[in-house]
């Protein structure tokens, strides 16, 4: 039997770019990317290039709820590398302002 053995990928490469893309969607209420509010939990990228991805909304009540995991899907499935991306919405734990990054605290005034 021949052929190619599949290529590994680099995670931590992989990873960063899954992120990058992440800084690319926007809550919809707070002007501010859902990476940097704290909404992403977990980003588990394995080496045949499938991301997993556990994240939160502010709100059960968001207006965007049904939509946001396909969105974040799909950012995750443009970067080049990723084979699928599977996100699963959770509400454990609930997300607080807590959560918001560094630089998110100081756009939002929250420093």
């Amino acid at each position: 039997m021949s052929g190619a053995a599949p290529t590994k990928v680099n995670t931590e490469r992989l990873r960063e770019e899954v992120v990058g893309a992440l800084q690319c969607v926007y809550d919809p209420e707070i002007p501010m990317n859902i990476y940097e509010l704290g909404l992403i939990y977990e980003i588990d990228v394995n080496d045949d290039g499938f991301v997993d991805v556990v994240m939160t909304l502010t709100s059960p009540s968001c207006p965007v709820a049904g939509q946001m995991p396909g969105m974040v899907k799909s950012a995750v499935e443009q970067v080049t590398g990723v084979q699928a991306a599977e996100v699963v919405l959770t509400w454990d734990p609930p997300w607080s302002s807590d959560r918001v990054s560094e630089a998110g605290k100081l756009q939002l005034g929250l420093i």
